[in-house]
């Protein structure tokens, strides 16, 4: 047995990952193609967009064959600085808008 030998997934499981992530362009051009506007344009371009960066991290960069410590390794602090974000931003609506309520006339 050879040291570098590896698990070798067929390519038909790459050409089916690349074939729905061109599906899921399309419907994100689409959205702009029928004029969506407001809450549900960006909630379908976040949705999609989403979609697509876990269809290639998963698929493409082998996210979906590693061992569960390597994932939460990889994934755990940028969804902690996801939070840490959204709770300063949260912070930073109260902050502006108690200054906007104690210094206007």
């Amino acid at each position: 047995m050879s040291a570098h030998e590896g698990t070798q997934h067929p390519i038909s499981v790459y050409l089916r990952i690349w074939l729905l992530l061109f599906v899921l362009s399309a419907f994100s051009y689409m959205v702009d193609y029928f004029h969506v506007q407001g809450l549900p344009r960006w909630t379908l371009i976040i949705v999609f967009m989403f979609l697509k960066a876990g269809l290639i991290v998963s698929i493409f960069m082998h996210m979906k064959w590693e061992r569960l410590a390597l994932k939460l390794a990889i994934l755990v602090p940028p969804l902690c600085l996801l939070v840490l974000i959204g709770l300063m931003a949260i912070e930073g609506n109260y902050t502006f808008l108690t200054r906007s309520v104690a210094f206007t006339p």
